[in-house]
């Protein structure tokens, strides 16, 4: 490495040995902003991408990535310390910068985010956020109702970077207010014994079934999602220990990688966290956390039941032997290490549900109680080199999460902003509904098929973002309840986890078990024909997501769709014969769709 780039770096960013040091500052701001009060957004919103620019620019990185990284970084992050000193100032402005130097950081802070999220993620995001851009400073260059009238560049950019709308906007309070913090709650839990607390409980309570191993992966994944928010991490980390162990039973590899794709991606759908999108989804539609957590929780359970059933169903051709006893993990092993999550947890759910304090205030304290678990092991024993080693990781794993987050999230307020300043999104509604023929079904299919393609090139929060701030109000125009087509477009932004030609959940369980990726895309879409079908199911059973204001009416709801989904399931897997098959997916659709709604 030339000597001025090493030069950078010491000036820029800590040593490898200070980045935990540096995780923890970030874990400090964050929970500090919860506990300190209010802080001005054009403060907190700037110092969270501040913190964010050297994770996903600068850590891990070698070479001429290195020194382009420590720039930007270095310039960004000078940028956003000058807008957080400058709030005042740069409030009385609205939004319109007032000299050569302002739209220089506009144009700084602009190219960092653009560059975090191309780092963090990939081309796709930052492409349609430029072309986003492009589209604002030269669309009323376009003739049609497709163009606009155009803005002043100074308004344009300042919009974007100087006033609350833009990059800081409220998306991006989420994210330093309240996905920031659930990211180091998880990350502080899987920095000690929850992930084997996780897999223990999964074990003894089906580790010895028919499919046993299977429906291990599937309660331990839903364990673990709820916690990761990523199926890319879930698959990474549960499947490490479930598929060895589905592949020594003897079950095709094929099944076996499906099995885990599928019930990792359950992971984002799973409350408490949802890969970000309940905290997202509390910012757009208005709806507090508790209500959004009460709504999401019947169909998660859903699509883990269809998983089941698919797994008993694969039975019938396959020998899916349980976990043999030896295997098995004693049951003083499975207390003692379910605490490891049941206390942090336990203190999660009695601040929101009981002392009736803010999810994320909630959050901080199962933090603390999380960080006090990493003390000990599974065998009660305290060890020095081993809590600094956990202390350590959790750090890190802080530190990259939250800067990945708030590196999609940063770049898509780019996108939104834009949308909002030149009425994009109001032209694209009109076209939707123009295009369905102002029917609501198929605007549904429209969307859902709009969620699929921009879902295979973006994360999951950042597709249901884009989705629904162009198709959300369409929708509900058609008559959908704000929530109704919130969770309908959040579920189907994940279906590309698992559907081709862009699967990531299934790509990564293929590439650990040794399996044609193609294979288990296939079996992985009939063990999770639930997520195409239960997002359906939500429109034409409105009740399935109304437990905390009619629970009487969602428990109906959700055994007439599980009827029905345990009829699809089955004939999709199970069934030999077409007329069997077609039968069983016949009835099945008609238990969801067709009977009369009476409860």
């Amino acid at each position: 490495m030339p000597a001025f780039a090493g030069m950078t770096l010491g000036f820029i960013m800590p040593t490898n040995r200070l980045w935990p040091l540096f995780g923890l500052a970030l874990i400090a701001f964050h929970i500090g902003l919860i506990f300190s009060g209010l802080v001005p957004n054009l403060v907190s919103r700037p110092l969270h991408m501040a913190f964010a620019l050297p994770w996903v620019l600068v850590y891990g990185r070698s070479g001429v990535s290195l020194v382009t990284g420590c720039v930007i970084a270095a310039l960004g992050i000078g940028a956003c310390v000058w807008i957080a000193l400058n709030r005042d100032m740069l409030g009385d402005q609205y939004g319109f910068l007032e000299s050569n130097f302002q739209i220089a950081v506009a144009v700084t802070l602009l190219v960092a985010v653009l560059e975090a999220a191309r780092r963090a993620i990939g081309w796709p995001l930052p492409t349609v956020a430029a072309l986003a851009l492009a589209y604002g400073l030269l669309g009323q260059h376009i003739p049609g109702e497709f163009g606009h009238s155009g803005t002043p560049l100074a308004s344009f950019l300042g919009t974007l970077t100087i006033a609350e709308g833009g990059i800081w906007g409220s998306l991006t309070g989420v994210s330093v207010g309240v996905v920031a913090i659930f990211v180091i709650f998880g990350a502080v839990l899987n920095a000690g014994e929850a992930g084997q607390g996780f897999f223990n409980v999964a074990a003894a309570a089906a580790g010895r079934l028919t499919g046993g191993a299977a429906k291990v992966s599937v309660i331990s994944s839903a364990l673990f999602g709820s916690i990761s928010g990523s199926a890319s991490a879930n698959v990474a980390s549960t499947g490490a220990i479930t598929l060895p162990a589905m592949t020594r039973l003897g079950y095709p590899k094929r099944l076996a990688a499906a099995v885990e794709a599928v019930a990792s991606s359950g992971g984002q759908i799973m409350p408490p966290l949802m890969g970000a999108g309940a905290f997202v989804m509390v910012e757009l539609t208005g709806v507090p956390y508790t209500q959004i957590m009460a709504a999401a929780l019947l169909p998660a359970i859903l699509y883990f039941f269809a998983v089941w059933i698919g797994i008993n169903a694969y039975a019938r051709h396959h020998d899916l032997r349980g976990i043999d006893e030896n295997d098995a993990p004693a049951m003083r092993d499975v207390l003692i290490t379910s605490a490891f999550f049941l206390i942090p947890f336990g203190v999660l759910m009695w601040g929101m549900f009981v002392a009736k304090v803010t999810p994320q205030y909630a959050a901080c304290q199962a933090i603390l109680a999380g960080a006090v678990m990493l003390l000990i092991d599974g065998r009660l024993t305290f060890d020095a080199k081993r809590t600094y080693l956990r202390f350590e990781s959790a750090c890190l794993n802080a530190g990259r999460q939250v800067a990945m987050i708030a590196a999609i999230i940063l770049c898509a307020s780019i996108i939104i902003g834009v949308l909002s300043i030149t009425g994009l999104g109001v032209k694209i509604t009109s076209l939707i509904l123009s295009g369905s023929g102002g029917l609501l079904w198929p605007s549904l299919f429209l969307t859902a098929l709009a969620c699929l393609v921009l879902g295979m090139e973006v994360p999951t929060t950042a597709a249901y973002v884009i989705c629904v701030s162009v198709a959300g109000p369409a929708l509900q125009k058609l008559g959908l309840e704000p929530l109704q087509a919130h969770l309908f477009v959040f579920w189907f932004a994940l279906l590309s986890t698992i559907t081709p030609p862009v699967c990531g959940a299934v790509f990564i369980a293929a590439g650990m078990i040794g399996e044609n990726w193609l294979r288990v895309a296939l079996s992985a879409m009939a063990l999770g024909v639930g997520l195409y079908i239960i997002p359906l199911g939500m429109i034409a059973n409105p009740d399935l997501i109304r437990l905390g204001s009619d629970p009487a009416g969602a428990v109906f709801a959700m055994a007439r769709v599980g009827a029905g989904l345990a009829a699809i399931s089955y004939g999709v897997i199970g069934a030999r014969g077409v007329f069997a098959r077609v039968g069983l997916i016949g009835l099945g659709l008609g238990v969801i769709f067709a009977l009369p709604m009476v409860h």
